[in-house]
């Protein structure tokens, strides 16, 4: 297989299973690259990319800056909030005038659902999405499954319960399809008022009881609750969700299993996950975030092959 069968990344959904086995064999290659002492390749030293964050992002803003330095890119980097998008200018004129600029690809955050595919139906560059509402985040996705085969060897077959806010986490449904797509099984967990409500129709089944999902799965993936998308509130108190739904010590040394814990980040620490659960030696959240670079290095390389 030469290259993927997409020349934009919106979503898991609209890639193949082989497109997610390339990306992960040229992310070993960049692992490789990112522990050298020299930790630059010039693979896209023609190439300039704009990250554009119409939404707050740390992690995922660093973790792409840090791909395509590491890759030798240009980079512009944009933020909505001290721009003219506060002014009143629409998404199309925005990023039209970023493109005025000779960019090759867009690396966008947006918090309607839908706007990577807005812009890519309307503009001539490859667009990579950040996130985008509550749909898709897709690297996340990504870098989450890569995670779980550098853990055990595969993803086929292992078992694997995402737990908390489904309902508003994009990283929810990129998971769901990504882990699919490589043959995992997939539950989820949490308040029913938390969780979509035709959610079996994407093929995963709802598991209520934390403790239930735990024994039944070898990953448990602790999503944190998002408070910026809810508009009312979906459950009493966080006490009360973190008595039902937070994964403490007690409960992980009490399965009759070793199980992996993982989290996209940021930890609410206290809430869906306890100190010790996160820095205990059965969690790989600081891989994942090593791994984040890796993969979207590779997403990055291999779109820009699509540039014209």
């Amino acid at each position: 297989m030469s290259g993927l069968s997409v020349k934009h990344l919106l979503g898991i959904k609209y890639i193949t299973k082989e497109d997610i086995e390339l990306i992960f064999q040229t992310a070993d290659n960049f692992k490789q690259v990112i522990n050298r002492p020299i930790k630059k390749v010039p693979s896209l030293r023609d190439i300039t990319i704009a990250n554009l964050f119409f939404e707050n992002s740390t992690r995922t803003k660093l973790s792409f800056e840090l791909a395509e330095k590491r890759l030798s890119a240009d980079v512009i980097n944009f933020s909505a909030s001290g721009s003219s998008v506060k002014k009143g200018e629409t998404l199309l004129d925005t990023v039209s005038n970023i493109l005025a600029m000779k960019v090759d690809m867009v690396v966008m955050r947006h918090p309607l659902p839908g706007a990577g595919q807005f812009l890519s139906k309307n503009i001539d560059a490859v667009i990579v999405n950040a996130g985008d509402g509550t749909h898709e985040h897709p690297t996340q996705g990504l870098l989450d499954a890569y995670s779980i085969r550098e853990k055990y060897g595969e993803v086929a077959g292992k078992k694997v319960v995402i737990v908390g806010d489904i309902l508003h986490s994009r990283v929810a449904l990129s998971n769901i399809f990504a882990l699919q797509k490589l043959g995992a099984e997939v539950k989820v967990c949490g308040p029913a008022t938390l969780i979509p409500k035709h959610v079996e129709t994407l093929g995963v089944t709802y598991e209520p009881n934390l403790i239930k999902a735990l024994q039944w799965c070898d990953v448990a993936n602790m999503l944190r609750i998002q408070m910026e998308r809810q508009d009312v509130q979906y459950f009493p108190s966080l006490r009360e969700y973190t008595l039902q739904y937070g994964l403490n010590k007690q409960i992980l040394d009490s399965l009759d299993k070793e199980i992996t814990v993982m989290h996209p980040g940021p930890i609410n620490r206290g809430v869906e996950i306890t100190s010790d659960v996160a820095d205990s030696s059965q969690a790989i959240i600081l891989p994942q975030v090593e791994n984040g670079v890796a993969v979207r290095m590779a997403v990055l390389y291999l779109l820009a092959g699509k540039i014209e």
